[in-house]
């Protein structure tokens, strides 16, 4: 596939790179091209490019590769995404035991407000390529299908929607399964308004393995010791004083996290 500039410059423009950024990494890119580059290698550079300006760019540039990392567990996925809608004015309980007509059911995410409550099913992957498929849309529907079914309890009452949510990207054949089933699916870039990209910007939750000042190591670390969020770090990176990770590399890391949640 012949390379893209526009492809590229929209990327970076998301990312919050400036004209003149932009303008200098795809001449840069432009200038390197090799027959059979992949998009891969061209990400790579872009994001090293990136980071030489000093700025959080690379950070939000890489933010759908940095939801990929939170595995290999789908557990900080759910958290992650918990976080989410709690900005958005949602109560949320991760992880709830919730009965159906037929059987129990374990609800991955469920979230609240004043007009109703909805149970989230989370599909994550942390490889590119993956999606979720007309399978995964049938059985999420049917759980929550099962669910409502339960009359005169406080599932009735609590459940009215069933979701489904991943990091990557459904099947054509499972948005149409959606859309026909009348079941609310969120990808990486599905719907085309309010999808998964486009709620972490709105919301500013963004997770620490976006940032480009910790190794993987580190990153790791933190996520097993259920420090999942850039804004932990915002708030005082106290917590990681206690698990080994040099002061140096704690203050940039706050530092980062602090650029990161004001952009």
């Amino acid at each position: 596939m012949p390379f893209n500039p526009k492809l590229l410059q929209s990327s970076l423009r998301r990312a919050g790179a400036p004209d003149d950024v932009i303008e200098s990494i795809t001449t840069q890119i432009q200038k390197e091209i090799t027959d059979g580059l992949t998009t891969t290698a061209i990400y790579r550079r872009a994001f090293s490019l990136l980071k030489e300006t000093g700025q959080p760019l690379a950070a939000r540039y890489s933010m759908k590769r940095a939801v990929l990392a939170l595995g290999p567990s789908g557990f900080p996925f759910e958290n992650f995404v918990a976080e989410i809608f709690k900005t958005k004015g949602y109560s949320t309980n991760v992880g709830k035991i919730v009965k159906g007509l037929c059987v129990e059911h374990e609800v991955d995410v469920i979230l609240s407000n004043k007009e109703k409550c909805i149970g989230a099913e989370l599909k994550f992957h942390n490889k590119q390529g993956i999606k979720s498929d007309l399978k995964d849309a049938l059985y999420v529907h049917a759980r929550f299908e099962d669910i409502k079914k339960v009359q005169g309890s406080v599932n009735a009452k609590v459940i009215q929607e069933g979701w489904l949510i991943t990091n990557t990207k459904f099947t054509r054949n499972s948005i149409r399964y959606g859309e026909c089933a009348g079941l609310t699916m969120i990808s990486w870039g599905y719907p085309g308004k309010g999808n998964l990209r486009e709620l972490i910007e709105e919301t500013k939750v963004q997770p620490i393995t976006a940032l480009t000042s910790l190794s993987q190591d580190e990153k790791r670390v933190l996520l097993e010791n259920k420090i999942v969020l850039c804004r932990t770090l915002c708030r005082g990176g106290e917590a990681l004083f206690s698990l080994g990770i040099p002061k140096r590399k704690i203050e940039d890391a706050i530092a980062e996290s602090s650029a990161l949640c004001d952009m």
